[in-house]
């Protein structure tokens, strides 16, 4: 069984003395990487027990997930937006846990699309059916849907809910009914889905929405990653190719993580992600929003920067905007493009905290 994990509230570091104060221009990392983009997960909670994000065996029915009063409000939630919009951030994406297992989660869209910024939402679509009305009216520009196979057990096996496929494909409908662009994600695991992945490229070709396969990943320290796991995006676009002819596209803008792939015969396109063969570090322009409040300079890290302490102990918004703009400026971050097996064995936030 994977070791328990450790809560976050334990990984994440207390403020130090006052930031450094920022005084405009151009905000940088250390890598000379801008902060374009913002991860901000709103619940670590989740009713599926995806093997590569939250295995059932370590958030069992005993795992201590954060009491409410733990968790950033959405008041608390706007307002460090904002102040993420002012230092250069122009798209914020909620992710979880599941998202929509926050109520009224079209709420917090309303007040961040009040800002002059692209929200968007990842979600497994168990919920998204019922929400995808009150989300798009609310000011929802895009939603991501999580969905590993087209096939109902091997759905299951990579989900470990009893929530079939059909549900799923109804709730991306649902959501194109609203006028939402949806783009579906694929983590493929070798002798899991891969089998799969010819019929799912087959099943959203000519519908408009973009399929992306994602390479597994050693994200969190609980989901018993191997090397041997994983499919190289290489030939996921070689065995789609072979079937129908794709060429490359360029990206739509800096920093984009998905290589994307167009059919030559003109039904679309699929996109491929690939943080462990192809790593992607040095154009990445993502900071990560914890459910609690705690800031991260990459999905792998080890520790985080504590903001709600600054919030609810009375911190301006000019000493919030240092703090991160600090927290930003010293981040050299660059783990996929130094990762072994060794590293991938070091204990990191799981995804459920910091989203995907």
């Amino acid at each position: 069984m994977p070791n328990k994990v450790i809560p976050l509230q334990l990984q994440a570091r207390s403020p130090r003395g006052a930031a450094p104060r920022f005084t405009g221009g151009r905000l940088v990392d250390a890598r000379g990487r801008p902060m374009r983009d913002l991860r901000i997960s709103v619940t670590d909670r989740c009713n599926f027990r995806c093997v590569y994000c939250m295995p059932r065996a370590v958030f069992d029915a005993d795992h201590p997930f954060l009491p409410h009063s733990a968790i950033l409000s959405f008041e608390e939630i706007a307002r460090l937006a904002g102040i993420f919009a002012q230092l250069g951030v122009r798209k914020i994406r909620l992710t979880g846990g599941e998202p929509l297992v926050r109520r009224e989660l079209h709420r917090l869209v309303a007040m961040l699309s009040a800002l002059d910024v692209e929200v968007t939402l990842t979600t497994n679509g168990s919920l998204l059916a019922k929400q995808a009305r009150a989300l798009k009216a609310a000011g929802l520009h895009r939603v991501t849907v999580s969905l590993d196979s087209l096939d109902d057990a091997t759905f299951k096996a990579m989900n470990d809910a009893d929530f079939p496929v059909a549900r799923v494909i109804e709730a991306i409908d649902a959501a194109a009914a609203q006028g939402l662009p949806v783009k579906i994600n694929t983590v493929v695991k070798r002798g899991v889905n891969d089998h799969d992945l010819v019929r799912m490229a087959e099943r959203w070709r000519g519908s408009g929405h973009v399929v992306r396969f994602i390479e597994y990943m050693d994200v969190g320290s609980s989901n018993g990653w191997r090397m041997d796991d994983v499919i190289p995006s290489a030939e996921v676009v070689r065995r789609i190719s072979e079937r129908w002819p794709l060429a490359p596209v360029d990206a739509s803008y800096p920093g984009e993580v998905a290589e994307r792939w167009r059919y030559v015969d003109g039904a679309g396109e699929i996109g491929v992600i690939s943080s462990v063969t192809q790593a992607f570090c040095s154009s990445c322009t993502r900071m990560r929003l914890s459910t609690e409040g705690s800031l991260f300079t990459c999905l792998f890290a080890q520790s985080g920067h504590d903001l709600k302490a600054l919030l609810r102990g009375g911190a301006s918004d000019d000493e919030i905007r240092d703090e991160i703009a600090a927290v930003w400026q010293a981040r050299d971050d660059r783990y996929s493009e130094i990762r072994t097996q060794e590293t991938a064995r070091l204990p990191k936030v799981e995804m459920s905290y910091i989203g995907g």
